[in-house]
């Protein structure tokens, strides 16, 4: 066998094995467990917050178990009912990191530019809210008026 076809059958070689690693590789959960989760979003008394559409965003509040590996914040799209059912962390409707995690919403302005929940809320760091998916996989998450 010549140079040239040794090159070639290591390069066949190499593309086959990346063609049969790489589902290993990538938008995994990592060592995260990741579930399912559903719920309604609403203001404290019951009624449905008035927009049409919104994104809940869900921030793992554990730690890398590795120092490598960290978990992703989720999102979930809420409908104008203020029901969600397809978290996704890595691939759409995956769900979510197994724990706890602090929960914002990502939604515009109500007529007249007013607000639509209280700007805490609308903050990563400063949102009250919280969900344990250790506790429950369907969940009622309440915010109050502004």
């Amino acid at each position: 066998m010549d140079r040239s076809q040794k090159s070639r059958r290591t390069a066949a070689t190499l593309v086959c094995a990346g063609a049969l690693l790489a589902p290993l590789a990538g938008c995994g959960g990592g060592p995260f467990d990741i579930v399912p989760v559903s719920g309604v979003v609403k203001y404290d008394d019951g009624s449905a917050i008035p927009s049409d559409d919104f994104r809940l965003k869900f921030v793992p509040q554990m730690e890398s178990p590795d120092g490598v590996n960290f978990p992703r914040v989720a999102t979930a799209m809420v409908n104008a009912s203020g029901d969600f059912d397809q978290a996704t962390t890595h691939k759409y409707g995956d769900g979510l990191v197994r724990g706890r995690h602090k929960v914002y919403l990502k939604i515009g302005q109500g007529p007249g530019g007013k607000p639509l929940v209280p700007a805490d809320y609308l903050d990563a760091e400063k949102t009250p809210l919280t969900i344990d998916t250790a506790e429950g996989r369907r969940f009622e998450i309440s915010v109050p008026k502004p």
